[in-house]
This record gives structure tokens, sequence and C-alpha cells, in this order.
């Protein structure tokens, strides 16, 4: 902990001495894109993209999961969305998924998760005929990073639930990019639909 105080009680000068223009910021944000990943500590989208202060809008949930739009239901997750794409116009949302992924593995696993209820809740927001679910048979090597894969893009779908992303997305104003970083190497892949899979960008 005592790292992260004294990096925090440095950061100004730090600031200061990559000319960031905290003032400017301070002004308003103007994101290229909103950023929809997990909260694996290991995933650091600033790091992976070089974005600076007020370049990316985030979001990060256990397993990037993006819950189905439900007007009854107020989340964090659809007030985020609405506020990127709405007020901030991004024009870009990139959900991003990774290699290792403990969700993922959840997900692909028989035990339940009896010591996590609320993770357990938190997953079952993928419905049972989940292509992650039905796809794959076990949570080892390629075949997680196959189910990333297929998670990222069942997320995609959900977000073409939102209102206001559908709406964007259907004039142009918007553009929907699934992503899968490989943490072991850094490799960003990209998803291809006239290739129907992922490649590095």
């Amino acid at each position: 902990m005592q790292s992260l105080i004294d990096n925090a009680r440095l950061f100004p000068k730090r600031a200061a001495d990559r000319r960031t223009d905290l003032g400017r910021l301070a002004e308003g944000q103007r994101p290229e894109a909103l950023f929809i990943t997990c909260s694996d500590s290991r995933v650091v989208p600033t790091l992976i993209t070089g974005a600076g202060p007020g370049e990316l809008f985030e979001l990060r949930t256990a397993g990037n999961i993006v819950p189905v739009h439900n007007a009854e239901r107020v989340t964090a997750e659809a007030a985020t969305i609405e506020y990127a794409v709405e007020v901030l116009e991004v024009a870009n949302v990139i959900v991003c998924g990774h290699s290792h992924c403990g969700a993922v593995g959840a997900l692909l696993s028989a035990d339940g998760l009896p010591a996590v209820p609320t993770v357990r809740r938190w997953l079952s927001h993928t419905e049972p005929h989940d292509p992650v679910r039905d796809a794959m048979t076990d949570a080892d090597g390629p075949a997680i990073s196959s189910a990333v894969q297929r998670h990222v893009l069942t997320q995609l779908d959900r977000l073409r639930t939102h209102p206001s992303v559908a709406t964007r997305v259907r004039d142009g104003r918007l553009a929907l990019h699934g992503w899968f970083y490989a943490i072991d190497t850094g490799v960003v892949s990209a998803h291809r639909p006239d290739a129907g899979t992922f490649l590095p960008l």
C-alpha cells in the first residue's frame, strides 16, 4: 500500500514532467472510446492502448459482462454506457476480454462457486444458452481463450440491446469493437467479422 501512497503523492510532479495539462482536464472530457473490460488487475487499458488522461472512458466489471438492457432495472453498467454514448458522444465502444480469465473459467466450471455467492449471481447474467457454455467443455489453455473470445462477442450483442447504443450504431455514429488481450504476450487481437475470427491488430 505504501508504494501506492508514495506514487499518488508524486503524481502532480510526474504529470508536470510529462506536460500533462491537468487544468485542461478539469474543464471537461472528450474521450474517444468507451473501454469495457474485466476488473482483473493485470488488464490496464491505458497501458495497452497508450491512452492519456481523458482519452478513454472505462467500465470494468468481473468478466467484462454487459447485462442485457432492462428498463425496469437500473444498473451502474447501463448508466455508464448511456452516459458515455449520449453525453460524452464517444465514437467507439471496445469490449476487451483477456486470456487467463477467472470469470470465464468459472463459467466453464461445474463447482458452482460456493465461496463467492455474489460473484456467482453476477455471472448468472450469462444466460443458460450462453455460447461460452455451449461451445466449451474445459477451462485450460487454448480452450479458455476461445471461450473468452466467444464471450466478448456475446457482450457486443448485449450492448446492442441498449437503446442509446442501438440507435447510434444504426445511424453510423458509433462503432463496436471486440478485442482479446493475451496477458502472457501482450498481443491484442480484434474480431474481424469478415474473417469470422480474432486477428492481431
